[in-house]
């Protein structure tokens, strides 16, 4: 019994060693390495520059009053379309008191004129009549009494203005009415009625009545770094990406690139406009942010193959080409000439043809 149990107890020794030198080999024993093969293409490659920006309103106007006085009704709320001229609110006037007192002093004054050239004309007309009084003396008493007559009415007309700030002859020319100098939409009233607003002169600019836009005529302001900035030109196509309207693109085409940089987190950037092409079916709101893709170069219809099968060294470039495929995997090393890359996919000029197949990553170890 004693020794059966030896045998057992040897036999499981010797398989646990032959079991470890078993396993030591094939540790120790380099694994078989399969590359993912990889055919090229012809494809389009293209080389873009990303500038990320907003849509604004080529043209926007800031509507202010021209005379100071208080809001009295808004007609136009942000949002609504107005058209050129129509009015956007009206301010009330508040009168001055010296001269309110000398405009209706000056109302008194026409009047007291204004009947002594009524007498003096009614006088001579009856004298002119008997043939008592010459022409010349009617018609100067005539010519008296219709300046006294457009006195009155200009003093009354001032008194008017002075309170309400407009007068019956000159209505259509108020300024109390606030009228859009330009059609479009209206993109912000941050006045509310009973506002104290003041009228744009020279030494002031003015109280903003409302923000007034064209917003068909839409232009992309982005900035390029300086190390682009030399790669595009005006003219040049541009696809616009929204980022509030991401399955929408939107044509553009650059048309002003600034002459002086402007220094930004320690980088130097150039101001860039392009003309926007807006649908009818997208509306586009003012300040959205955008991305613009200026295509910089482009080769259509050539061979290609992902930069990262290409191995770099120096100035020359290398890709691998399959020489088997099995029982194991052989490679050749092969020097390649390169043209443009997209960062995905790199042309091949020379080198390769697209029969052949070259080494990608690694796809089991």
């Amino acid at each position: 019994m004693k020794k059966v149990l030896k045998f057992i107890v040897l036999g499981i020794v010797l398989f646990l060693v032959g079991w470890t030198f078993y396993f030591l080999y094939s540790k120790s024993k380099p694994k078989e390495v399969i590359y993912e093969l990889v055919s090229p293409q012809k494809k389009t490659i293209k080389k873009s520059a990303i500038i990320t920006g907003k849509i604004s309103p080529r043209n926007e106007v800031l509507i202010k009053p021209q005379i100071s006085g208080i809001v009295d009704e808004i007609y136009k709320d942000a949002g609504q379309e107005v058209a050129p001229g129509e009015v956007i609110a009206k301010v009330k006037v508040i009168p001055d008191v010296a001269s309110l007192n000398n405009a209706e002093s000056n109302i008194r004054t026409s009047e007291i004129n204004l009947m002594q050239a009524k007498q003096e004309y009614e006088r001579q007309k009856k004298l002119f009549e008997k043939g008592i009084a010459t022409k010349e003396e009617f018609e100067r008493s005539e010519t008296q009494y219709k300046t006294a007559k457009e006195n009155i009415e200009t003093a009354r007309d001032a008194l008017q203005i002075i309170k309400e700030g407009i007068s019956a002859r000159t209505a259509k020319y108020s300024s109390t009415l606030i009228r859009s100098t330009i059609g479009g939409l209206v993109l912000d009233v941050p006045i509310k009625v009973g506002n104290s607003v003041i009228q744009s002169n020279t030494f002031n600019d003015g109280t903003t009545i409302a923000a007034v836009a064209n917003m068909k005529d839409m232009i992309f302001i982005g900035n390029v770094d300086e190390t682009e900035v030399g790669r595009i030109r005006e003219g040049m196509s541009m696809t616009l990406t929204i980022g509030a309207l991401q399955d929408v693109k939107l044509d553009a085409r650059l048309e002003y690139i600034s002459p002086k940089a402007v220094e930004t987190s320690g980088a130097n950037q150039f101001e860039i406009k392009a003309a926007t092409e807006i649908r009818d079916s997208v509306f586009i709101r003012a300040g959205y942010s955008a991305n613009a893709e200026i295509i910089l170069a482009a080769a259509d219809s050539v061979l290609s193959i992902p930069e990262n099968t290409v191995e770099f060294k120096n100035d020359s470039a290398f890709v691998h080409i399959v020489k088997q495929e099995k029982p194991v995997q052989e490679f050749e090393r092969r020097a390649v000439e390169l043209g443009l890359s997209d960062g995905i996919n790199i042309e091949v000029k020379n080198g390769i043809n697209n029969e052949e197949k070259i080494r990608g990553k690694i796809q089991q170890q």
